[in-house]
């Protein structure tokens, strides 16, 4: 089992930058993949972005490709999501999540296998 601790969330105007990250600890090596999913009130969790935990390559949701950028320091097993130009659309709890499987679709909830307790973002107008 993997353990996750996301941080870095918080307050911003619409236009301004947050970086998360995510912490990650435990049976790491066991790591496939890495991603970002959220949550607004009363909508279902939706995928963000994902990240190969060996060979790096990377994968968006449409609604976040040019202002989010997702990347990762296996040395330091920690995951980031850079988050550039917010709106108020991008308000949600943020979670991390680690796939120890391989040949899964990045974008599924399910491709995941541990999960962390979120970060609140919150994009004012």
């Amino acid at each position: 089992q993997v353990q996750l601790v996301e941080s870095g969330g918080g307050l911003v105007q619409a236009g301004g930058s947050l970086r998360l990250s995510c912490a990650a600890s435990g049976r790491t090596f066991t790591m496939s993949a890495m991603g970002w999913f959220r949550q607004a009130p009363g909508k279902e969790r939706e995928f963000v972005a994902a990240i190969s935990w060996s060979g790096g390559g990377t994968a968006y949701a449409d609604s976040v490709k040019g202002r989010l950028t997702i990347s990762r320091d296996n040395g330091k097993n920690l995951v980031y999501l850079q988050m550039n130009s917010l709106k108020p659309e991008d308000t949600a709890v943020y979670y991390c999540a680690a796939g120890r499987r391989y040949g899964l679709r990045y974008e599924l909830s399910s491709t995941y296998d541990d999960w962390g307790q979120g970060t609140q973002v919150t994009v004012s107008s």
